[in-house]
């Protein structure tokens, strides 16, 4: 079978039922002490155009989605280490403005590796502590879902650099430079069953938590908060395409409550997400 046809959670399940991987319990490794690293590259023409951003967002846009994750596994950052495969003719002050923009989250650099290439890829590893990783296996029957703030900005930025759209300055900015959602994944790293980011979709985030916690997910999609003015691009689903690194989470009512955030679904007994069709993103599947 083509990767293509599998997809990126069924690549990741064949490894582990081959027990070639693990990990699948958390937004990260979860080591001794405490200790949690997670990474994430971006690839020239996949992940970013170097029209469509400047190198200083670009950095910054690296280490977000990193910390994104490291938010989600309840962590203070300690530091992050990049990998750099790039052109050679490419001028010193561009990397340094891409440098600039990895250290705006005030995260110490701290290694890595630079080796050349005919396109950029820019892979970053975070290195973080955490008191306590909700991961996404603890979700029970009774949980309630929330996110912690409005989801389709970025998905209708993309969409207004590709259509070549005037006017959307708000959501492009979106795109280019995602929310930082530690404080946030700290509180609910305290109280929260299990916690995602969302990175790849409402849908397909909520089915990791569904998955690896043996519940079902039933979401309210009337009740999902969506970024101002998506509408407005185009008549599609922004909010379920990905890319928003916001956080979701399952945990009891009382304590949703309690923080404020928007439940925008419920844990039940059996499997799966509802309701089905929900596109988001797949790493390895063509859209």
């Amino acid at each position: 079978m083509r990767l293509s046809e599998l997809g990126e959670f069924g690549l990741l399940a064949e490894l582990e039922r081959r027990g070639l991987a693990g990990g699948q319990d958390a937004e990260g490794a979860v080591l001794a002490d405490g200790v949690v690293v997670t990474q994430d590259t971006l690839v020239e023409g996949v992940h970013f155009r170097r029209e469509w951003t400047s190198w200083h967002d670009l950095g910054y846009k690296a280490a977000a989605v990193n910390l994104s994750d490291l938010a989600a596994l309840g962590a203070e950052p300690e530091a992050l280490l990049v990998a750099l495969a790039l052109p050679a003719d490419l001028d010193v002050g561009a990397i340094a403005e891409l440098y600039e923009g990895l250290r705006e989250p005030d995260v110490a650099i701290a290694g890595g590796d630079t080796t050349r290439a005919g396109e950029l890829v820019l892979t970053v590893t975070a290195v973080g502590r955490s008191e306590r990783v909700p991961g996404r296996a603890g979700a029970r029957p009774g949980d309630v879902l929330v996110v912690t703030g409005p989801l389709g900005a970025a998905a209708a930025g993309l969409h207004v650099l590709q259509e070549g759209l005037e006017g959307y300055d708000e959501l492009v900015e979106r795109h280019r430079r995602p929310p930082l959602r530690l404080e946030e994944g700290r509180r609910l790293g305290r109280v929260a069953h299990a916690v995602v980011d969302l990175s790849d979709g409402l849908a397909g985030d909520a089915a990791r938590i569904a998955a690896r916690s043996g519940c079902r997910i039933v979401l309210d999609p009337e009740s999902v908060p969506r970024a101002p003015r998506i509408e407005e691009v185009a008549d599609l689903p922004f909010w379920t395409h990905g890319e928003d690194y916001e956080l979701l989470a399952a945990l009891a009512p009382g304590d949703a409550e309690a923080l404020g955030y928007t439940v925008v679904g419920r844990c039940e007994e059996g499997a799966g997400v509802e309701p089905e069709g929900l596109a988001g993103w797949d790493a390895l599947r063509p859209r």
